[in-house]
């Protein structure tokens, strides 16, 4: 992932934050219902979603396989006053991975091939602690063509269909596609297209659904 690692450190190197500072809209709602905890931020970047959970009382762990994102990660949570456990890690390596350890994981428009996104997505849901919940948010194929950001090649887009499949073994409360106007910076900007996903892994782990996805 030497490669991918480079495109993003080039990314997160200038001064201006490439996604800005305010976390995620989706992120930030579901978050506020949920008492804090432990919580997990799987491809997190330059921190604004980190921070903003730290500020709210949740002892946070975030990981990252870019150097750069790290160090403005760690200057915006001193900026605003409160620490992170920031780990420079390769997702695919599944180093991260504490079974039954987070009270809440979020991917944030963290995409990845098909076999490491099934390894990523299965590793997240054997780190959630009984009872926690799991947040996603990602672009979905219909935002190819879109100029808002997002990968450009398909098979890195999520189907809620897909992310049904990678979850579930835990409840299904929120999995559907839909338009949004994105305002995160100079790399998330306009109209796009998303699916969001909450899930929560019941206390006895078995395998139920809420809700099924749709679109």
């Amino acid at each position: 992932m030497t490669h991918a690692a480079d495109f993003w450190d080039a990314r997160y190197e200038a001064e201006a934050y490439a996604y800005g500072t305010e976390p995620n809209a989706y992120f930030r709602r579901q978050l506020d219902a949920l008492p804090p905890g432990r919580l997990l931020l799987l491809a997190e970047g330059e921190g604004r979603n980190a921070v903003y959970a730290a500020r709210k009382g949740w002892q946070v762990t975030a990981v990252d396989f870019s150097d750069e994102a790290r160090a403005k990660a760690q200057r915006l949570a001193a900026s605003q006053g409160v620490r992170l456990d920031y780990r420079v890690e390769d997702l695919l390596n599944l180093a991260w991975q504490q079974p039954a350890a987070y009270d809440a994981i979020g991917l944030i428009y963290a995409h990845f091939p098909p076999a490491e996104r099934q390894a990523v997505h299965a590793a997240a849901v054997a780190s959630l602690a009984p009872g926690g919940h799991l947040l996603l948010e990602a672009f979905n194929p219909r935002q190819l063509g879109l100029s808002s950001g997002g990968p450009r090649e398909a098979e890195l887009l999520y189907e809620p269909a897909q992310l049904a499949a990678d979850f579930a073994g835990l409840t299904l409360l929120e999995n559907h596609e839909l338009g949004v106007v994105l305002d995160e910076g100079s790399f998330h900007a306009g109209p796009a297209n998303v699916v969001r996903l909450l899930a929560r892994r019941t206390t006895n782990s078995t395998s139920s659904t809420e809700l099924t996805y749709s679109i």
